[in-house]
């Protein structure tokens, strides 16, 4: 069998000045970055909002599993099947980060005959924004530095607290070795403090990038930035620190978003990349409202399950750029049910009824939280070789009879934009149905909601929790931030994406549990609070086994091993 990469190096692709004006977008729209790939014009982009509005689907997934469920994939395979049949369609995507392409997960420009491509250049550096990224936030980093090194009065004619410092450093890589540091070692570095790194994709940077509307907006984000506290015990900002003009500057280029093309030339637009584990799981504002304008559908993806990802797509994405999607379509597998439902991973290619049923209440709870948004949802279940038909069978009429929602087998991997055409006919036909989504979209919170309280909502009725617990110094936090008068924007949600718990090895459906949060970290530029639950953490490790060991080069230089 062919691999990922063989499979796009195989493919006949377009050169970009072609997709792009098969889209509406002249020469001078773009900017090449070589034959395949091409940043939009910021001119262009400045005449974009007065465009007519395609409908946005939105694609989601039940939890993860280590089987794997082809979320990605299947959003590239509907974007395709859905210009087979007739209709204009444009893919939103997340771009890769370095951490889980050398790590557990590998790439994510899909697989298959479901693929955007170039594949090996996205996956790996492609126009440089996440390295733009890392450079503006450890720009922030090393000025914050050294206004303490120099003892610079802030606003206030206060200097910088050092033992305040929340800013940390990035990298997008997993690490765990530097989760922890201490900085200030050695002669004329001092003061000593404790700090450490995120992964790149974690920064505020990322979900300022992703969540800006232009870049006066950008700028004037990036200024919030709370940093540290002034020996006064004041607020510090990236503006205090002088650095939101110099952030903003490098990240001019990586506010364009990127253009490429699917195997198959359907275009797509890769751009931003917050996980939804630790941040909030979308691609860019700009890059979806740019589909949107010129495509009759933006086809984009939230990260891991709905649980996380549709849930942060809903209320802070949409809710910041004043979208609504007109349906969802939740990715699941047999193996990946059956998994949630009990079985070994080794186990997965035997079957299992009652393990399979089982499972179906995590998918029948993640039609439920979607529905109870205000979303139309259809099933796309992701068919595998192993797969008995019976299985196939058995949660197709589940779907049917149970859920009331439509379910479609989808071979897009084997078979390309046929394998999903059944599966675009139905988004079609509920998106055309859906003809004022944003008066359907529901909201679970209200803005400005207490974020304790909507916290305690996205718990209660995404998650099924019986209860927010706070660690003593969460509920230090919270005071502050009431004080402050800053409770009332969006709650960022970070937890394991393997559970509805917090707790990765608890599987299934599950209710009435506890969610432990330990600490509630403010991202005022972003616009939201971050609450990290239970062990997530913010700069992931490499598995004992990583995906790097794999890649290499051949005798020709070209790359092997990456999927």
């Amino acid at each position: 069998m062919a691999t990922d990469i063989e499979i796009a190096r195989a493919a006949t692709l377009r050169p970009i000045r072609e997709i792009a004006e098969g889209i509406g977008l002249p020469e001078t729209a773009i900017e090449p970055h070589g034959q395949l790939i091409a940043k939009l014009a910021p001119a262009k982009l400045a005449t974009l909002a007065g465009q007519p509005q395609g409908k946005l689907v939105l694609v989601t997934a039940v939890n993860p599993t280590p089987a794997g469920e082809g979320k990605t994939t299947t959003t590239i395979g509907l974007a395709d099947a859905l210009k087979r049949i007739g209709r204009r369609a444009v893919i939103a995507l997340r771009e890769p980060s370095l951490g889980p392409v050398f790590g557990r997960k590998g790439g994510a420009t899909g697989g298959g005959q479901a693929q955007v491509v170039p594949m090996e250049k996205i996956n790996l550096h492609f126009t440089g924004d996440f390295h733009a990224i890392t450079s503006a936030h450890n720009l922030l980093a090393a000025m914050i530095d050294n206004a303490v090194h120099f003892g610079t009065a802030m606003p206030s004619g206060a200097p910088i607290n050092p033992r305040s410092i929340s800013w940390k450093r990035v990298m997008d890589m997993n690490d765990r070795a530097l989760r922890q540091l201490v900085s200030g070692l050695g002669t004329g570095n001092h003061p000593l403090r404790e700090t450490g790194f995120d992964i790149t994709v974690a920064s505020e940077v990322m979900a300022i990038l992703c969540l800006a509307e232009d870049m006066a907006d950008l700028q004037a984000r990036l200024a919030r930035i709370r940093v540290a506290r002034d020996t006064a015990g004041n607020p510090v900002t990236a503006g205090d620190v002088g650095a939101a003009g110099a952030m903003a500057a490098l990240l001019l280029e990586a506010m364009q978003p990127n253009l490429v093309q699917s195997i198959h030339g359907t275009p797509a637009f890769v751009h931003g990349g917050p996980f939804a584990n630790i941040a909030h799981g979308c691609n860019s504002v700009i890059a979806t409202r740019a589909a949107l304008a010129l495509g009759e559908f933006a086809v984009t993806e939230a990260g891991f399950g709905a649980d996380l990802g549709a849930e942060k797509f809903a209320h802070i994405k949409c809710r910041s750029a004043g979208l609504a999607p007109a349906v969802a379509v939740v990715v699941a597998t047999v193996r990946a049910l059956k998994y949630h439902g009990g079985m070994a991973l080794a186990d997965l290619g035997k079957p299992d009824a009652h393990a399979l049923q089982q499972g179906l209440e995590v998918l029948a709870r993640h039609v439920e939280n979607l529905h109870s948004l205000g979303l139309p949802v259809a099933v796309a279940i992701n068919a595998f070789n192993t797969d008995m038909a019976e299985e196939q069978a058995q949660v197709l009429s589940h779907c049917r009879d149970a859920l009331g929602v439509e379910a479609h087998l989808c071979r897009h991997w084997a078979d390309g934009p046929a394998g999903a055409e059944d599966l675009a006919h139905a988004v079609a036909r509920l998106a055309d149905a859906n003809t004022d989504p944003m008066a359907r979209f529901t909201p679970l919170y209200a803005t400005g909601t207490d974020v304790f309280d909507a916290l305690t909502t996205v718990a209660t009725r995404i998650h099924r929790a019986a209860h927010v617990t706070l660690s003593p110094a969460a509920h230090k936090q919270l005071a502050a931030l009431r004080h402050e008068g800053l409770s009332n924007l969006p709650v960022c949600i970070a937890k394991t994406p393997y559970s509805f718990t917090a707790d990765e090895k608890v599987r299934g459906a599950v209710f009435g549990h506890d969610l432990p949060v330990r600490e509630l970290r403010l991202a005022a530029g972003a616009g939201f609070i971050v609450a990290l639950c239970g062990e997530i953490a913010t700069m992931p490790g490499l598995p004992k086994v990583p995906s790097a060991i794999g890649i290499h080069l051949d005798a020709e230089g070209r790359i092997e091993g990456l999927s």
